[in-house]
């Protein structure tokens, strides 16, 4: 027998979230009445993740469902709802919801206006579109935004996946998803960054000589904040991170290529914060921002100016 409250659910995108998400919901016993999938990579993860679940056009897809999915690119979502609403598909009472940190409810107001309930699930993990994704939803925060008296709903579902729901209110949502951007997104790119250098110093396996190191100072950071900062910034080392400008600059060939200019921004960014917070004293921090400047013209970082006269930090 089916549980109560049981909804049939249509995903509108089987990228790597809609999949995984279709088949959590499928897994807390909803029924996924189908999908929509255009793409062979998305043809193929809706059949490993969601067997059986038909492969429907967007506009069957919310004619047959209670509760829509929409997992779709953010520059996408809000023609896609507003095509919907000019077509009359949407339906009084059924419940959408988009998987868009970027967004809240708002970009659902056509949806609204037709009588449905607009809601806001956004997943803060990232995803491979496998079957693993399953388990890391197991210790996963959703964003949530929805119209108060929807909230409960909004959350019941993410509980159901397995997840836990956290409220982000609709002013707040592009801030809430800079975040997420910057902490995820751009430490795949220190990572890689590092890993890059590491090879060609001829470190056969740089992530294995990475993942240690990585691990606990997230776990560090994660647990302490900045108070569990170390390293030359951190220290005033300001001789040290002059000989990593040097080293970094003349590895680019004496241009300023990506793994220097990030080098340098968050030099720069941790040696402000550190003093913020009392860690660094004004002429440590002035001995960092003269080593940041640092130019092959001027290797003894003579001429003034820090980051910000390079054109911004």
């Amino acid at each position: 027998m089916a549980k109560p409250g049981r909804l049939g659910v249509g995903i509108i995108g089987a990228g790597k979230v809609g999949a995984v998400l279709g088949a959590a919901l499928r897994a807390a016993e909803h029924a996924v009445v189908g999908v929509s999938a255009v793409s062979d990579a998305s043809r193929e993860r809706a059949e490993t993740l969601l067997p059986g679940v038909p492969v429907l056009e967007v506009q069957d897809i919310v004619e047959r469902s209670e509760l829509v999915l929409l997992a779709v690119p953010d520059d996408a979502l809000g023609g896609l709802v507003e095509g919907l609403a000019k077509l009359g598909a949407w339906q009084p009472g059924q419940l959408v919801a988009h998987t868009s940190g970027r967004f809240g409810a708002g970009i659902l107001h056509p949806v609204r206006a037709a009588g449905a309930v607009p809601l806001a699930l956004h997943p803060a993990m990232t995803f491979t579109g496998m079957s693993l994704d399953l388990t890391r939803l197991l210790d996963c925060t959703f964003g949530v935004t929805a119209d108060a008296a929807m909230l409960p709903i909004a959350q019941a579902l993410v509980v159901e996946m397995g997840a836990e729901p956290v409220v982000i209110a609709e002013a707040d949502r592009v801030i809430y998803h800079a975040a997420l951007a910057h902490g995820s997104n751009h430490m795949a790119t220190l990572v890689a960054q590092a890993a890059q250098l590491l090879g060609e110093v001829g470190v056969e396996a740089p992530e294995r000589m990475l993942g240690p190191l990585l691990r606990a100072t997230l776990e560090n950071a994660l647990a302490s904040g900045e108070s569990a900062l170390t390293g030359p910034v951190a220290r005033g080392d300001a001789g040290t991170v002059g000989a990593h400008v040097r080293a970094l600059r003349e590895h680019d060939g004496g241009a300023s290529g990506d793994i220097l200019e990030a080098y340098l921004a968050m030099a720069w960014a941790t040696a402000r914060r550190a003093e913020g917070r009392g860690l660094l004293k004004a002429d440590q921090v002035a001995g960092i921002t003269e080593a940041l400047a640092l130019t092959d013209d001027d290797p003894d970082g003579t001429n003034e100016g820090g980051p910000g006269a390079r054109g911004g930090h």
